[in-house]
C-alpha cells in the first residue's frame, strides 16, 4: 500500500451516487408500500451498504483500512430512477471516496438482488464521486501566492565545511513543493548575534517567511531560541506544538525539540530542528496549513 505515515489526520468526507433504474411503475410501488417478496427493500439495502463500507479494505488491495466515523444512506424516488448517496466522515490520513462509492454501488446490487424477480428490466447507473472534503489540498490558502522565504541553517560545523547541510536543503524541497520562492539560503555559525542580525535584515527586506534549522538541541551551543525569543514580537505555540505532536508520533524523542514559531511584523520565524528527518518531519507537520497565516498578517478575511 502506498506510505500515508508522513500524513496528518483530518476530517474527510466524501459522497457517492448510484442510481437504480426500474423498467415499470408498478416495481416503484412495491418499494414504497414494502410488498417486495424478499423484504424491504431500502431498510435491506442499506445494511447491505454498510456491510460493503466496512469491507472495502478487504476487496481492494490497495485501500487502507480506517476507522470509519459516519456512513449515510439517502434514498430519492424520480419517476423510475432510484438515486442513493451514500456519504462517508472520518478522522484519518486518507480519504474515504473509495469506501462511499464502494458502498453506493453495493446499495445498488442489493436493490437489483431484491427487485429482480419482480422487475427482468432493472439497470444500474451513475456510480460516481459527487464530493470529497479533506486533507492538506484542503488548507492551501488562498492568499498565498507570491510568497517568498529565506532559509538560514544554524550550524557551527556546517559553516565551517566539515559537514554538509541536508536539513536547509528538504526545507527547501518542501517550501518549492508549496510554491514558496525562497529568496535566500545561508549557513552561518550557531550564534546569538548574527541569528539576531540576519533575521532582522530579512525582516527589513520584507520577506514573508524566515525559516532557521539548527541550533534546537540541548546544548549550550544551542541558542537559536533563545535568540529568536528575544526578537520575536508575538509567540505561535500552536504551531510549536504541531511540530512536536507530529514529531512525537513518529519518535519519543521529539518532546525534547525546541523549536520556534513567531511573528515580527509580518514576517513569520521558524526555527527548526536541524537532522534532516527532524527539519523534514516538522515542514510536513505544517505545510500547507500554515500559509494561511500570510491572509491573516495582510488583514484579509478568512471565513
Amino acid at each position: 500500500m502506498v506510505d500515508i505515515t508522513h500524513k496528518n489526520n483530518t476530517l474527510r468526507t466524501a459522497t457517492a451516487q448510484a442510481i437504480v433504474k426500474v423498467s415499470k411503475q408498478e416495481t416503484i410501488a412495491a418499494i414504497e408500500n414494502d410488498t417486495v417478496p424478499k423484504g424491504n427493500v431500502f431498510a435491506m439495502s442499506k445494511a447491505a451498504g454498510l456491510l460493503g463500507v466496512k469491507k472495502t479494505p478487504d476487496l481492494l488491495p490497495d485501500c487502507h483500512p480506517l476507522p470509519i466515523e459516519y456512513t449515510g444512506i439517502e434514498y430519492s424516488i424520480n419517476g423510475l430512477e432510484i438515486t442513493i448517496n451514500c456519504t462517508i466522515k472520518t478522522i484519518y490520513k486518507t480519504g474515504v471516496e473509495v469506501e462511499a462509492m464502494h458502498g453506493a454501488s453495493i446499495v445498488a446490487l442489493n436493490m437489483y438482488d431484491m427487485l429482480k424477480p419482480i422487475d427482468k428490466g432493472i439497470e444500474i447507473h451513475n456510480i460516481k464521486l459527487l464530493n470529497k472534503k479533506g486533507g492538506k489540498s484542503d488548507f492551501k490558502d488562498r492568499f498565498r501566492n507570491e510568497l517568498n522565504a529565506a532559509v538560514i541553517v544554524c550550524s557551527d560545523t556546517i559553516s565551517a565545511g566539515q559537514k554538509e547541510d541536508k536539513a536547509g536543503k528538504a526545507i527547501i524541497a518542501n517550501l518549492e513543493k508549496n510554491n514558496v520562492a525562497v529568496k535566500a539560503y545561508e549557513i552561518i555559525p550557531d550564534e546569538k548575534e548574527i541569528i539576531q542580525q540576519k533575521t532582522k535584515s530579512y525582516v527589513n527586506q520584507g520577506v514573508d517567511l524566515i525559516i532557521f534549522t539548527g541550533g534546537t538541541g540541548l546544548s549550550k551551543r544551542d541558542v537559536t531560541p533563545e535568540a529568536l525569543n528575544e526578537i520575536i514580537d508575538r509567540k505561535i505555540s500552536g504551531i510549536e506544538e504541531a511540530i512536536r505532536s507530529y514529531g512525537q508520533d513518529r519518535t519519543p524523542y521529539s518532546m525534547l525539540s525546541r523549536s520556534v514559531a513567531g511573528t515580527i511584523n509580518k514576517t513569520l520565524v521558524l526555527a527548526l530542528p536541524g537532522s534532516t528527518n527532524g527539519a523534514k518531519e516538522s515542514m510536513e507537520a505544517i505545510f500547507p496549513s500554515v500559509l494561511h497565516i500570510f491572509g491573516i498578517l495582510k488583514g484579509a478575511r478568512h471565513d
